[in-house]
């Protein structure tokens, strides 16, 4: 599979398996064995997902080594601390049963993101991270976290999809050595995506889906993403992905669908900033 190489050296797969509302500890140990059966050999969960343990539970039934994988969890709000990271992260490793982590993210751009900056850059000198980033951030807030830290953020994990494409953002990430990485690139079916004409035309064009149409649409741009479906047929059609490129006019095609803002919510909410603070997983 491609790869995205970091700012150091970490190389990525560049299509990855997200368990992101599979929480049910069955289905998420299920979905992660299946999905590595697949052909996934990234694997994205996060504190906040409750399922690090079944994830961890799959990825152990998989019997695919773990050099073999790239694992990513991310710390949550309440833990985005110093003392949060270095005690949260032990308990992460523990619920997936790893001895390391591929990559670390604080999940939100909220709470004391120097202080949990710090431990990650001393886990990570420590050899138990091998990558550091950061999730849903602004690029103003990734680049003063670079300029007053010693490591430069390795990944930023943004929404992006047809209707929110970012591509000011991506390209000031990119210019600061930031590799990017997309979630909700199917903005979990909102305004009718699997259905699009624009979609379902190029789609159709290629004999493709939809989602393929657009996760090939990401892969072009160098974009790791993350795909998520519980049903085996589905994991094995995202990855399909390879065999096909997009001609330019079908890029321009899908540049007309940009919404320029999120499908979900903003993060410069007052009141999802309290939300996110309130929201208390005692993991």
């Amino acid at each position: 599979m491609k790869t995205v190489k970091l700012n150091n050296g970490v190389e990525v797969p560049i299509l990855g398996f997200g368990t992101y509302q599979i929480t049910d500890a069955g289905e998420a140990e299920q979905a992660v064995k299946e999905a590595i059966a697949a052909g996934y050999r990234h694997i994205d969960t996060a504190q906040s997902y409750m399922n690090e343990e079944a994830v961890g539970r799959g990825i152990a039934a998989s019997g695919v080594d773990c050099k073999e994988l790239f694992i990513t969890t991310k710390i949550w709000v309440e833990n985005v601390s110093y003392k949060g990271v270095m005690s949260s992260f032990d308990r992460s490793l523990k619920r997936l049963g790893l001895d390391y982590i591929d990559l670390l993210l604080i999940h939100q751009p909220y709470n004391d993101v120097y202080g949990a900056w710090m431990a990650m850059e001393e886990l990570q000198a420590q050899g138990k991270i091998k990558a550091i980033g950061v999730s849903n951030f602004g690029v103003d807030r990734v680049v003063d976290l670079a300029a007053f830290n010693d490591t430069t953020p390795q990944v930023n994990q943004i929404e992006i999809n047809p209707f929110q494409q970012q591509t000011k953002n991506i390209e000031a990430l990119r210019k600061e050595g930031v590799a990017v990485e997309a979630w909700a690139p199917f903005a979990e079916g909102k305004n009718d995506i699997f259905t699009n004409p624009i979609l379902t035309k190029i789609a159709k064009k290629y004999g493709k889906s939809v989602a393929q149409v657009i996760l090939r649409w990401l892969i072009e741009q160098d974009i790791i993403v993350l795909a998520k479906s519980v049903k085996p047929e589905r994991m094995a059609e995202n990855l399909d992905v390879f065999d096909f490129e997009l001609a330019k006019e079908d890029k321009l095609a899908i540049a007309t669908l940009n919404q320029g803002e999120s499908q979900f919510f903003s993060h410069a909410d007052p009141e999802m900033v309290k939300w996110m603070a309130s929201r208390k997983i005692n993991i």
